[in-house]
């Protein structure tokens, strides 16, 4: 699939939508490596998804008729997301661990999660989502900050103008974090009508 047919048609989740993106992403993560050393997903995981949702900023869209979701916050200088309520003492813990790496200094995007039902994984519908939203922040001249939970995403992230934010996160032998940061690209940004 290529990122111009009709499956990698990105657009914005509507609040009818918001159960098709919490089941995308809890499907999505049910076998990710963090999502599993936090504990059984599902409840707790839709929970978390739920709760980004409710955020002031959050921006949440739908790819693939359905098979992507991703949820974007914007984060005004000096905030970090924040603790998670409910999320267990592995995320509090993790969330600590993250907290300082967070930039803070800047107004900037925070892609909190994106993910891709088990059988579209790698038939692009990551990378649509991602220059979707990517187009949009070099048009604004926003970065963009996140944190890869595995090494396929980290490379997905990379291709897409991510760079490393220093050494991988771990807590208490859970799997690697990679935060990562892309400065907008203002070449690659459309004018905005």
């Amino acid at each position: 699939m290529t990122a111009d047919t009709p499956y990698a048609a990105v657009r914005r989740a509507q609040e009818a939508d918001r159960q098709a993106v919490l089941d995308v992403l809890t499907e999505a993560f049910t076998d990710d490596p963090l999502v599993r050393w936090l504990g059984p997903p599902g409840p707790v995981q839709a929970h978390y998804y739920r709760h980004l949702l409710t955020r002031p900023t959050a921006e949440a869209y739908l790819a693939g008729g359905g098979a992507g979701a991703a949820i974007w916050l914007t984060l005004p200088a000096g905030h970090t997301p924040g603790e998670e309520p409910g999320g267990g003492e592995r995320l509090r813990a993790l969330g600590q661990a993250l907290a300082p790496r967070h930039p803070k200094g800047r107004r900037h995007l925070y892609l909190p999660c994106m993910g891709v039902v088990t059988a579209w994984q790698g038939a692009g519908l990551g990378s649509a989502m991602l220059r979707h939203r990517l187009e949009r922040a070099d048009a604004d001249a926003l970065p963009a900050y996140l944190e890869a939970s595995s090494a396929r995403s980290r490379a997905l992230y990379r291709r897409h103008g991510f760079e490393d934010l220093g050494e991988p996160v771990h807590v208490a032998g859970s799997p690697p974090l990679w935060p990562m940061w892309r400065e907008p690209n203002p070449s690659q940004g459309r004018e905005r009508p």
